[in-house]
């Protein structure tokens, strides 16, 4: 009798541990794209990219002015002046190629830098309210196939934590 008695404790007792689970989901790319952080790092980002865009754009410049001096200039050109003036526009190629590279880098880098800050203090709001309201799990609604009727949406709570109003 003991037996079937801690026999039957083993096989209720995980289903009543999971009963009391509490399961919260939210949606984390709306919550994260109305964050009041966002607006002025996409003004930073903005900015960069149309320095960015501003130095692309001398170099190209650069470039079609040192072809189009050199296509009307054709008067005695040795062999030695062709190859100079092959190799200057090879340069700027080069470093045009090489500027595009590092200022996408540069971009990058800065975008994460700037974005780090406020996903870790989404994901602080995120934890604060599932410490708060007892939730074993909050999930993210994009990345679930189904929500239950159990399940709570905790959107608006961790938007308040935020300060987020709709």
């Amino acid at each position: 009798m003991l037996k079937k008695l801690i026999l039957l404790l083993f096989v209720i007792a995980p289903i009543t541990i999971f009963a009391q689970d509490k399961i919260a989901y939210i949606n984390a790319d709306e919550i994260f794209s109305k964050m009041p952080e966002l607006k002025e790092v996409e003004t930073k980002l903005a900015s960069k990219s149309e320095t960015i865009k501003k130095n692309k754009d001398a170099i190209e410049a650069e470039y079609n002015a040192l072809v189009d001096k050199f296509s009307k200039d054709t008067t005695n050109l040795t062999e030695s002046v062709l190859i100079d003036r092959q190799a200057q526009l090879e340069s700027l190629q080069k470093r045009y190629q090489d500027f595009l590279q590092t200022s996408q880098a540069e971009f990058q880098k800065e975008q994460q830098t700037l974005i780090t800050p406020i996903q870790q203090k989404m994901r602080q709001a995120i934890k604060t309210v599932g410490d708060e309201n007892h939730y074993t799990y909050i999930l993210d609604a994009a990345t679930l196939l189904h929500v239950g009727s159990n399940a709570i949406d905790a959107n608006k709570l961790v938007k308040a934590k935020l300060g987020i109003t709709d």
